[in-house]
């Protein structure tokens, strides 16, 4: 198997030009200088260069059973993570009784995207502070357990990711607890569903509304400046 592969190198090494007329080199010498010099070439000639994150387009859900809930919702995120650019219609939320012992019934879901775009990598503490704006969100409405849960995620090109705290065999580890639940796919033949994505994200009025929110955001990446 060595032989074999010392032949191949210097092979290879003939035909990079390797060697023309090199005196005092045996065979076996060459084919070792041969086997570095051809794996570096193909380390720095072929492996993927190291590049930032494009920034992506955070989104947020809410979901509440009163307006008045949906509104001081709105406008928390707003101070936290600035002015939202599209907002979406409230769709009844009634795809699962998960959340009704402690939000009641007749539940609403809504979303948020906001202008300001945002690193990936951030999606881990921005899932946590929406945590913490939740827990707040008791002393406002003390006459439920849970007024509010809010769900960040962001958009690309060609998904939409949620932050989850739920472990599942789809899920990816992101950091601090919170894992990235890949929800939709963009195509060009439009939404893919997915075998995980939730009942809700099914319906068209969302997949309408992200597709808004993904052309808004195609037209923010080509204002950037290119970065490395």
């Amino acid at each position: 198997m060595l032989e074999l592969y010392q032949k191949d190198c210097l092979i290879q090494s003939k035909s990079f030009g390797l060697f023309p007329q090199t005196p005092g080199l045996n065979q076996a010498k060459k084919s070792i200088i041969a086997k570095y010099i051809i794996l570096n070439y193909f380390i720095f000639t072929e492996m993927a260069e190291v590049k930032n994150f494009k920034p992506v387009k955070l989104i947020c859900g809410i979901i509440y059973s009163r307006e008045e809930i949906k509104v001081a919702a709105e406008k928390v995120l707003s101070d936290n993570f600035g002015p939202p650019d599209l907002k979406s219609q409230s769709f009844p939320f009634n795809f699962t009784d998960y959340y009704q012992s402690q939000m009641g019934k007749d539940l609403y879901r809504s979303f948020l995207s906001f202008e300001k775009l945002t690193k990936p990598e951030q999606l881990p503490e921005i899932k946590l502070r929406t945590n913490q704006l939740e827990a707040e969100f008791r002393f406002s409405f003390p006459d439920l357990e849970r007024p509010v849960n809010l769900d960040p995620g962001y958009l690309t090109a060609s998904a939409l990711i949620m932050a989850t705290a739920k472990d599942f065999a789809h899920r990816i580890p992101l950091g601090l607890g919170i894992y990235a639940h890949l929800e939709l796919l963009f195509t060009r033949k439009g939404v893919k569903i997915l075998e995980w994505t939730y009942p809700d994200f099914h319906q068209s009025g969302y997949q309408e509304f992200f597709l808004r929110v993904r052309e808004k955001y195609l037209v923010q990446l080509k204002g950037l400046p290119e970065t490395d």
